[in-house]
């Protein structure tokens, strides 16, 4: 399936205008079989309870009865089962979609389909969920953007329930302007109309499409491409009277200009363009930001003033100083994502300190590990030092714990961290260092 896929890929970057008429044939037994080599075990089961491992157990006849039942379009997939997650920071919960196992599989040979297909059309301005553009990615190149002298504006935008408001038929519409395989048609539709499994209650699904499906943030991006990103692009950029420019991550959005007027336009149009789409901003998280580079009372506390700061990916974005006094966009952990971290660092910590010290400490040094290579970033140096400071005050208290007799004074928590040391704060993430997307501000 690979080769087949690249020569597809191909063929849309050349041909911009190429419909595909014949794909359905890609889903196959082994692709079936190819997807499910790829899923992770440890994955959550749907409304099935079908687990990789039991479903490997007959895998051979699983999977040819699915195709035969794909190609009779005798295949409907089953609800998703939703489960809620915290969302970090507050006391909401989101809803996560989790598909049959079944649907695992098909979802991920059709989200290869789509992938290879609108890779090509996708712009330098989007990221995430995608190959090879992950999130430093994208604060590489919105800070390449604020820091031009010219950009003084922006809108930080936030579209209120993306994933549970996408308009169904504005997304088919979408899907065919590249592709008219009636049979891929029909399973996108399907799994749209799939509806969910909630409290035992199956519930339709007229709209959205669910975060934790396989195929969500493929669709995700395809619906935001047409949306914002093309309309951007061929529309607003054209008609600001100053450089104009956005950095995209999933549904979450920065719109960057040089002049305020072109910022006021544009927050005014896009309103009324989501509105078409089924879709509107959170207003009280959509924002015009001066970046305030005019300005010359930074507060001392760490440069933030209140209207010139925003949060973006996990950082608040603020106006600083560089070694050599000038003044630049500078980034650090965002308060609300630096307590949720903490907080999630505290329970683990207090339910699992009764486990053999070894095993915990290594656990625990994986955990810091990876928070710490996501916000070591040019930067951030000092706020991954407090978080980690912040760890040792919460590991000596509940190691404390472990009995009714203290274990540790600090004298011997400090030799003891000398055995079992933590992560210690650097730059792993030069902000500097650009690579994809250049041409894009240049």
């Amino acid at each position: 399936m690979e080769t087949k896929l690249e020569r597809i890929a191909e063929i849309a970057k050349s041909r911009p205008r190429e419909k595909f008429t014949s794909l359905i044939h890609l889903i196959n037994e082994d692709t079936i079989k190819e997807c499910h080599k790829e899923m992770n075990r440890k994955k959550a089961a749907g409304v099935d309870l079908v687990t990789k491992d039991e479903y490997e157990v007959n895998l051979d006849d699983q999977v040819k009865d699915l195709i035969n039942r794909m190609k009779r379009q005798a295949y409907k997939p089953q609800p998703a089962r939703v489960a809620y997650i915290p969302k970090m920071g507050t006391n909401k919960k989101r809803p996560l979609g989790i598909p049959s196992y079944e649907g695992k599989l098909v979802q991920a040979a059709l989200a290869k389909i789509l992938s290879a297909i609108y890779e090509q059309d996708f712009l330098e301005c989007s990221f995430g969920f995608r190959p090879n553009r992950g999130c430093h990615d994208a604060l590489k190149i919105l800070n390449k953007i604020l820091n031009k002298k010219e950009i003084n504006y922006l809108v930080d935008t936030d579209i209120k329930g993306f994933f549970e408001h996408v308009d169904h038929e504005w997304l088919k519409k979408f899907i065919q302007h590249r592709i008219s395989d009636p049979n891929i048609l029909r399973l996108v539709a399907r799994f749209l109309r799939s509806g969910i499994i909630e409290a035992g209650m199956k519930y339709d699904t007229p709209v959205g499409t669910p975060q934790g499906g396989v195929i969500s943030p493929i669709l995700g991006n395809l619906y935001l491409h047409y949306v914002l990103d093309l309309w951007f692009e061929k529309r607003i950029r054209k008609g600001c009277r100053g450089m104009a420019y956005m950095v995209r991550y999933a549904d979450d959005t920065v719109f960057c200009f040089q002049y305020e007027e072109d910022a006021k336009e544009f927050y005014a149009q896009m309103i009324e363009r989501l509105k078409i789409f089924n879709l509107e901003v959170a207003e009280e998280k959509t924002k015009i930001i001066s970046l305030g580079k005019d300005h010359h009372n930074e507060d001392k506390a760490g440069g933030c003033r209140g209207g010139n700061s925003f949060d973006f990916l996990g950082f608040t974005h603020y106006m600083g100083r560089s070694k050599n006094g000038a003044k630049r966009v500078k980034r650090k952990t965002s308060k609300e994502k630096y307590r949720a971290s903490l907080l999630r660092c505290k329970i683990w910590i207090r339910a699992n300190r009764n486990m053999p010290i070894k095993n915990f400490m290594n656990e625990l040094k994986i955990k810091l590990q990876g928070y710490c290579r996501y916000y070591g970033i040019t930067d951030n140096r000092n706020a991954v030092n407090n978080f980690i400071d912040e760890v040792k005050r919460l590991l000596y208290k509940w190691l404390n714990r472990r009995s009714q007799r203290k274990s540790f004074n600090w004298d011997k928590f400090n030799l003891f961290l000398e055995k079992y040391p933590l992560p210690r704060a650097k730059t792993y993430v030069r902000i500097f260092d650009l690579g994809m997307g250049n041409s894009y501000i240049m």
